[in-house]
């Protein structure tokens, strides 16, 4: 059997390969007030190297912790990236986000019944950024919800 070939989508995934380390912003939401979180994420390579499994950890002030579990890879047949996505909400995993990449960042969009959550990843100078909005319900626009800045250890 022949290996599908590899596209764009795959070769930019790599830049987020390695252990990341820094912080992440939540902004108030319903899950919660505003606060900052000590964070780290892990992405490595998976199926020979067409998907990338990603494991993000936070742990707020007061101890507690998140922690989420993801797969990224590409849709052969559109070239989107697909992003599935488990965490400890202990909600079941859903629908992938997709997206593309424009201009070296990553943007994807999730949409379930609760709502839309739209992510962007980004490396850029040894700094991996994660930003995501969220749009609740039937809110006519997108709200902060998160930023993480982490740099590679």
């Amino acid at each position: 059997m022949n290996e599908p070939l590899k596209s764009h989508a795959h070769t930019a995934l790599e830049a987020f390969l390695g252990h990341w380390r820094g912080s992440t912003e939540l902004a108030a939401s319903p899950w919660g007030p505003a606060r900052t979180a000590d964070a780290e994420v892990t992405f490595s390579r998976a199926a020979g190297g067409y998907a990338l499994v990603q494991s993000y950890r936070h742990i707020e002030p007061d101890g507690t912790h998140f922690e989420g579990h993801g797969v990224f890879t590409v849709d052969p047949d559109h070239g989107e990236t697909l992003w599935y996505y488990v965490d400890s909400m202990g909600r079941p995993p859903e629908a992938p986000a997709r997206g593309h990449w424009e201009d070296g960042t990553l943007r994807l969009e999730r949409r379930s019944p609760r709502g839309t959550a739209r992510h962007s990843f980004k490396v850029d100078g040894g700094v991996l950024t994660h930003t995501a909005e969220l749009r609740l319900g039937d809110a006519p626009t997108f709200s902060p919800f998160m930023v993480s800045v982490c740099r590679r250890v």
